[in-house]
């Protein structure tokens, strides 16, 4: 036998023998598998954190990202031949595009190539011609055709979406909502120089200004009924008119205010009611001194005016709450287009957005409510005659000078976000002043959305500091006190007591705090103010006191049970305050603390409140602080405490001086990680509170959280929208605040441990 083939075997035996045989290698086996599981493990859980960090940062990213344009198509006009272009427009898909003619004839034509695919005519009467046109803002596509001889018609296209070959096509038409023969608006028969339209529920109003400038507002209202012929009644209102030449008139969406603009730049508006009385009117110089107005259009809703100027700039102009309880005509904002003037404003038809042009045919693209730039850019060359925006705002169709049409593509999802509309004061319409507002969605597309981060993070903290407010002190007191103080048999008894409330699902504490805490606490709001001021001084009295009890009693009783006896003293002091509030009540607050809050000092009172919060959870915060607590006291080695008391140090002293000060960093993290839970939590704040997303750090308010409001508008938001990824950016603030904080108590801890370690 070779001297290789006999040291393998005996290498191995030697190697075995080392390990302490078989039962040792596999125990050594083990424990690498073991150890290389536990690394595998960590590196898991670091890896699923990145993922999700790097997953909400992606659903968050396209919020900050910008506009853009793009030429899809340019054509000449299509079927030139038909007369000049009054008005462009676009159905929903950016398909099919209509110009309406000074001949009266209504093309279609496909946008991107500009050939025709259908074209109607409205019936004008013999030597009459076409004297104005005008379009209903908003989703409403009603166009009225004001005439020389004091009438108008009403047409209204309409898209029907049939399939051919598997394939969408759109036939489009024309409808007369009020009949094929022109309506009457002015019995003197004068012209029609300047109309606007607006419809709602079956009815239609307009305002026309005559040729003698004479103002006229005309309601046309449909009747349909089995006892009388289908039809329309009118109602005709005159309004007098100031000297100055008439360049514009408006009309809002409800056909109740209507504004007409002076050449000098000042506005004019009557309010009236479904009758046609006046209810108010008034006057706003909209440009101001040594500028001429230029354009003027109603924002999306008909809330606010915009206004330009030959400077290149853009006013908003709103309606606000003033004093009253009235609405008064105010300046929001002002954008810069360029430093040409301002011949046209588009507005978009379901945002705040509007897009501007100025003689030049440069473009630029506003947000209102965000006051963002969003994008600017050359057009054409030549002079712009006019444009018209897409219904969901996502193409642009423009002509110019030279009697061509281009199609541009519009990418702007996002509009809504700034970082100023996210976390500082925004002017939104109706509201009195600048605002901190969370108001994410409603029913129409004339909503203005209002998305400030603002009142939901500063809710997130408030319910946090009370809820810490109300856990720390009791979580601490009692793992000091159980720790130390407290007789090993009671410990055993208490501490798991305390640990096992951690497993009470939150639901049902939130349930608990909502249906039942709320109530009792507005029931018996005083006594449960004074129990908080009489319990702990009570104690301390009880304390006192018993050093002067007889020394008999004294040395009866067990060392570290004196919490067991203090309980009954406890639960004595807390009736006695519960059922002597309400006479207290009735004698010093006039029979009710809330109501003399409000009147003395002006704080309301809200039933599901920051009071109701905090100790709800409190007593979810509780068990996780004093289990890391009490466990950080408890282990602080045996004989640093043995030599302080061996130097005549007092039990107390050696727990101020020494115990403490070596548990800090174990007491320092309990208290993070009470902040992190009090942060995150979701579901007693969901439901013990009335979720209003509001600034007042009132004990008496609610609030609304980041959690909580993630946890209740996610199910509804639609996916990819505005609204969506701002809940996505409220789960990446909480996702990288919780992380801050932790990575800081960490660091903080360690530098405790270091600084105490050498006792």
């Amino acid at each position: 036998m070779s001297e290789k083939q006999f040291s393998r075997p005996a290498f191995f035996a030697s190697r075995i023998k080392t390990w302490g045989g078989w039962n040792g290698l596999w125990r050594l086996t083990k424990d690498a598998l073991l150890r290389y599981c536990v690394h595998a493990g960590g590196y898991g859980v670091m890896l699923m954190i990145a993922l999700m960090f790097f997953y909400l940062v992606a659903m968050v990213m396209p919020l900050f990202v910008g506009s853009s344009i793009k030429q899809v198509g340019g054509y000449p006009v299509p079927d030139s031949a038909a007369g000049k272009t009054l008005l462009l427009g676009m159905e929903e898909k950016n398909k099919l595009g209509v110009r309406y003619t000074d001949k009266g004839r209504i093309i279609f034509f496909e946008t991107e190539t500009g050939r025709s695919v259908k074209t109607a005519s409205i019936p004008l009467p013999e030597n009459v011609i076409i004297t104005g046109i005008s379009r209903e803002g908003g989703d409403q596509s009603l166009v009225a055709f004001g005439l020389s001889d004091g009438k108008a018609l009403l047409v209204q296209p309409h898209y029907a979406l049939t399939f051919e070959h598997d394939q969408g096509v759109i036939i489009p038409s024309i409808n007369f909502p009020f009949g094929q023969e022109p309506i009457k608006l002015d019995e003197s028969g004068e012209s029609l120089s300047r109309l606007a339209v607006a419809s709602e529920e079956g009815q239609a109003t307009l305002a026309v200004m005559t040729a003698s400038g004479r103002l006229v507002l005309t309601r046309l209202a449909a009747i349909s009924s089995p006892l009388w012929a289908s039809g329309f009644k009118i109602v005709r209102k005159e309004f007098t008119l100031p000297l100055g030449p008439i360049e514009h008139v408006l009309l809002d969406k409800a056909g109740r205010t209507v504004y007409w603009v002076e050449a000098s730049g000042v506005l004019n508006w009557v309010k009236v009611d479904p009758a046609f009385e006046v209810l108010s009117q008034g006057r706003q110089d909209l440009v101001g001194p040594g500028r001429k107005l230029s354009s003027v259009t109603l924002l999306n809703g008909h809330l606010s005016i915009l206004a330009g100027d030959d400077a290149g700039s853009v006013s908003q102009w709103a309606w606000v709450l003033g004093g009253l309880d009235q609405s008064v005509l105010q300046k929001l904002r002002t954008f810069n287009v360029s430093a040409q003037a301002v011949t046209s404003i588009e507005s978009e038809q379901r945002r705040k957005g509007f897009i501007a042009l100025d003689v030049t045919g440069k473009a630029a693209l506003f947000y209102s409510t965000s006051e963002r730039k969003l994008l600017e850019y050359r057009l054409s060359e030549n002079k712009i005659r006019m444009m018209a925006l897409a219904p969901r705002a996502t193409a642009l169709l423009s002509e110019s000078e030279d009697g061509r049409l281009t199609l541009w593509r519009l990418t702007n999802n996002h509009p809504e976000v700034s970082l100023k509309a996210l976390w500082q004061k925004i002017s939104y319409e109706s509201y009195a002043k600048p605002d901190y507002v969370w108001q994410s969605s409603s029913s129409g597309n004339d909503f203005e959305p209002k998305y400030s981060l603002t009142p939901l993070v500063y809710g997130t903290l408030k319910a946090a500091f009370y809820a810490l407010l109300f856990a720390v002190p009791l979580a601490l007191a009692s793992a000091v006190y159980t720790a130390y103080f407290m007789a090993p048999a009671m410990r055993k008894i208490v501490k798991p007591g305390i640990e096992i409330m951690e497993a009470l699902p939150t639901v049902i504490l939130g349930f608990l705090a909502g249906l039942w805490l709320a109530p009792l606490i507005e029931a018996h709001l005083f006594g449960i103010i004074f129990t908080l001021w009489v319990t702990p001084i009570s104690v301390l009295l009880a304390a006192y006191g018993w050093q002067y009890a007889p020394s008999s009693w004294r040395h009866s009783l067990p060392d570290g049970w004196e919490a067991a006896f203090l309980m009954p003293l406890i639960m004595l002091v807390v009736w006695l305050c519960l059922s002597f509030g309400g006479p207290m009540e009735a004698v010093f607050f006039d029979g009710g603390i809330k109501d003399w809050l409000s009147q003395q000092w002006g704080i309301e009172y809200d039933q599901r409140n920051a009071m109701v919060v905090g100790i709800a959870m409190g007593f979810a915060v509780i068990p996780g602080i004093f289990s890391i607590a009490e466990d950080a006291i408890f282990n602080v080695p045996r004989h640093l405490t043995i030599g302080s008391l061996a130097l005549g140090a007092t039990r107390w002293q050696t727990m101020t001086r020494v115990v403490l000060l070596t548990a800090s960093p174990g007491i320092f993290s309990a208290v993070i990680v009470g902040f992190g839970r009090a942060v995150g939590e979701t579901m007693i704040v969901l439901m013990a509170t009335g979720n209003t997303p509001m600034m007042d750090f009132s004990i008496f308010q609610g609030m609304r959280t980041l959690s909580a409001t993630i946890a209740i508008e996610i199910p509804e938001s639609e996916a990819g929208s505005t609204h969506s990824r701002l809940l996505f950016l409220a789960a990446l603030l909480l996702f990288m605040f919780t992380f801050v904080v932790n990575t800081l108590s960490e660091w903080i801890r360690q530098r405790l441990r270091r600084s105490y370690s050498a006792l």
